[in-house]
Parts: structure tokens; C-alpha cells; sequence
């Protein structure tokens, strides 16, 4: 079984976190399409502090002459791979790509995606539940690509996903999160859980607001490949996350219906009580 990680707060002094039976200290992983170049993305990974890069089987064969060099400059970055199966559509067509990813990243790391809807890129959650309990028990970690819904996120988690990810708001689209009732209720719900937000986040506060809730880590791609300055943004997500998870780990302050003064006001000569 995948180690879990509590959501319990770490210590102020290793504020790290475990997925996959790895010990991380980035909460940031970063997708590697659409940069401008390779040099790009190198500089933006570097400044964005990350630890994982996500990978596209479908759209990287390292074998084959156009992928090598963009295999070589991604292992030359020194981060874990986690391969993923974007662009399936069925279980099979993942369980499928997702042996072939074993075998040519050497990982047991996956990041299940089953595409349900062309338009809005949602997933199929009822084709990721099968594939992700197929692959479980195939010997992969399996961080698995879903919608906010609780109910399927509590079957990931109970299939043995080292990851459950689900969705601010569709890929790429970068509006942040459009329901934060269902995330934060999520969080909640799944205090054992490894949760990490991927998909719809477009900029570092977005980051920073699904961080406070407590969620490990978040994943992102298009907000820092197709920003004007993609090495600046990934720095600038990389403060944002820390930011967030700072916020988390110090309490913030309940939110209340009515103003209170911040200044005494007892034995002030014109206060009034209302």
C-alpha cells in the first residue's frame, strides 16, 4: 500500500511531504508542454524549486529521434518523472499507455488521466476508477486525475491512489478555483488523503488560496509555459504556494459577520455604544 500523508501540519522545521513513499520539500510540481523552448523550461523549473515534472507519453517518445533531446534535458533537471496518460479515453487505452510508460521512464509513477469530454477536457471518473484500481494493483502509485466531487474521491482514495487530484476548474483554462466549497469540503473530508489540486490554476494567488486550505501540493503547466515570462510566473507560483501553505500552518483567523476594532476603544471620551 502507498504511504499516506495526514493533513496534519508539519513541523515548522521540516515542513516536507510524503507521496509515493518519497519525501518531497517542494509542494509544486510543473508540467513540461507548450514552452517556448527547452532552455525555458529548464530556467523555469529551476526557479520554480520543483521536484516532479510531469511528462506526456503520448506527445514524448524518448526513443525515437525528435523526443531525445527533450528526454535528456528533462533527467538532465534531476527530478522524478511522473509520466501521464493524457489523451486516453478509455480504461484500457490508459492501463495500456501507462505499462509502456513503466518501461521507458523506469517508474512506477503514473498520473491516470481518462478524458470524458473533448470541449471541457473533464474526465471520466467512472473509466479513471477502473483504471485506477487496475493499476494499483498492478504495482503502480497512481496519482489520478479527477473533478471536485467528493464521493468519487473518497473511491480513488479507498482504491489505494497515492495521489487523488482533483480539478480548480478545466485544463488550462486558468480561472482558479470554481467551487471552493467542494475542495475545501474535500480537504476535510479526507484528512488522510494526499491531495493535490491540478488543472485550472492561472495565477500564484490562485495557488496560494487552494494552499490555505490545507491541499499538499498543486500542479501546474499552462499557467507557467504560456505566460508572457515563464521562468518570472514560475518563481512567482513557487512564493505563492510557500504563501499559502505558511497561511495554512499558522491558523488563519475565523471570518466574522461584523466589524471588530482592532484599537481599544474603552475609556476613549467620544466612543458611544451603538
Amino acid at each position: 500500500m502507498t504511504e499516506m500523508l495526514s493533513n496534519t501540519p508539519d513541523s515548522q522545521s521540516d515542513d516536507g511531504w510524503t507521496v509515493a513513499d518519497t519525501r518531497l520539500s517542494s509542494r509544486l510540481l510543473l508540467g513540461t508542454s507548450h514552452y517556448p523552448s527547452l532552455q525555458v523550461l529548464s530556467d523555469a523549473a529551476h526557479a520554480s524549486g520543483t521536484q516532479v515534472l510531469t511528462v506526456g507519453l503520448r506527445r514524448l517518445q524518448p526513443e525515437s529521434g525528435g523526443g531525445n533531446h527533450f528526454w535528456q534535458r528533462v533527467q538532465s533537471l534531476g527530478c522524478h518523472v511522473l509520466p501521464n496518460t493524457a489523451g486516453c479515453h478509455s480504461a484500457d487505452e490508459a492501463f495500456t499507455l501507462a505499462q509502456m510508460a513503466r518501461e521507458i521512464f523506469g517508474t512506477r509513477w503514473i498520473k491516470l488521466e481518462v478524458i470524458g469530454d473533448d470541449y471541457t477536457l473533464q474526465p471520466d471518473v467512472m473509466a479513471t476508477l477502473d483504471a485506477a484500481n487496475r493499476l494499483v494493483k498492478d504495482g503502480f502509485a497512481v496519482f489520478a486525475y479527477t473533478t471536485d466531487d467528493l464521493v468519487m474521491a473518497q473511491r480513488l482514495h479507498g482504491a489505494g491512489c497515492a495521489a487523488v487530484m482533483p480539478w480548480a476548474a478545466p485544463i488550462g483554462t486558468g480561472r482558479g478555483p470554481m467551487n471552493p466549497y467542494a475542495l475545501e469540503t474535500m480537504r476535510r473530508r479526507l484528512p488522510d488523503a494526499v491531495l493535490v489540486v491540478d488543472a485550472g490554476l492561472g495565477r500564484p494567488s490562485h495557488a496560494a488560496q487552494v494552499m490555505e486550505m490545507g491541499f499538499d501540493a498543486v500542479l501546474l503547466n499552462t499557467a507557467v509555459a504560456q505566460a508572457g515570462d515563464p521562468v518570472r510566473m514560475a518563481g512567482a507560483f513557487s512564493k505563492g504556494v510557500a504563501a499559502g501553505r505558511a497561511a495554512y500552518l499558522a491558523t488563519p483567523m475565523p471570518e466574522r459577520s461584523a466589524a471588530q476594532a482592532s484599537t481599544p476603544v474603552v475609556g476613549m471620551p467620544f466612543w458611544h455604544a451603538p
